[in-house]
């Protein structure tokens, strides 16, 4: 296999990094990481790139992300999910739905967000998630996050607790876990993230992911889509030489490049890629990333 971008749908119980291996050895590429890492308890879309398309993972960093979560409201979780030490907090039920609602809506108003402490997030240099359980005090600081919409689809009772399930867009570096925890908290009956899963990232969906034990040579992507919502401008002959060879160029040379200071834009030339380019504050081109 050649290479590409395969999006996975991750299985629940597997790290990202598993799944970067599966891929490694279904298709014989050594070159694999992934974009936006999934929990193992969280299931769903997981971008891997392989080979040449590395170059590309570089401009998801920004995405949006769509998810659906089932919360459980009426006990609490030392990591924020049901793989941790659940502990009951105070009965919650279909008759309490309006308060939960509230509580929601006002942490998908907030845009500030700490991460929690069973996270990725380094601190001096080690991960979050290993210094909690060694008992280690840490402090995390908050995140500028967005949360576009959040709507709940579906309630139902389970014993002493009210399970919600609900869809989410957010901004990157949004924490699902920490809008159940935060919910919870605030309404006073303690919730924690129950089921996860990522249905969109940027212009990937997951009615394009495959199952790792279904991919195939007809798995792969073009890694073009990553740019698909960058804008571009055609370059002619002499100026895609001199994108290419490094020159650095006055923007008002190049005809039709309108993109703000440090905006990134695709450079083409008869419909190929050449580089991703921007300007800097002296109005002068620079090359993010060639591709010639």
């Amino acid at each position: 296999m050649t290479g590409g971008i395969i999006l996975l749908d991750k299985p629940q119980g597997m790290t990202s990094f598993d799944a970067d291996k599966i891929v490694r050895r279904t298709t014989g590429i050594k070159k694999v990481g992934h974009s936006g890492t999934l929990d193992p308890f969280a299931t769903g879309l997981l971008p891997v790139f392989t080979g040449d398309a590395l170059k590309f993972m570089r401009y998801t960093d920004d995405y949006d992300k769509k998810y659906v979560c089932r919360a459980v409201f009426g006990a609490a979780s030392d990591t924020g999910d049901k793989t941790g030490e659940i502990t009951p907090v105070k009965k919650c039920g279909t008759g309490d739905i309006c308060k939960v609602t509230e509580a929601l809506k006002e942490i998908a108003s907030r845009e500030l967000q700490t991460p929690p402490k069973y996270s990725a997030k380094k601190i001096n240099g080690r991960k979050a998630y290993e210094l909690a359980r060694e008992g280690v005090e840490f402090e995390l600081k908050p995140n500028r996050i967005k949360v576009y919409s959040l709507e709940i689809t579906k309630t139902e009772e389970e014993g002493d607790m009210l399970a919600v399930e609900f869809e989410v867009h957010c901004s990157k570096g949004t924490y699902i876990r920490t809008i159940c925890t935060d919910a919870g908290e605030l309404s006073g009956f303690g919730a924690y993230a129950e089921e996860l899963r990522r249905t969109m990232a940027g212009p990937f969906d997951i009615k394009d992911s495959v199952l790792p034990d279904a991919i195939t040579e007809d798995s792969f992507i073009d890694p073009m889509l990553t740019l698909s919502g960058m804008p571009s401008v055609e370059l002619d002959e002499n100026m895609a030489r001199l994108i290419s060879n490094g020159v650095k160029v006055q923007a008002s040379r190049i005809k039709g490049f309108d993109a703000g200071t440090g905006a990134l834009c695709c450079a083409k030339s008869g419909g190929r890629l050449i580089a991703v380019i921007y300007k800097d504050d002296k109005n002068i081109i620079m090359v993010d990333r060639g591709f010639a």
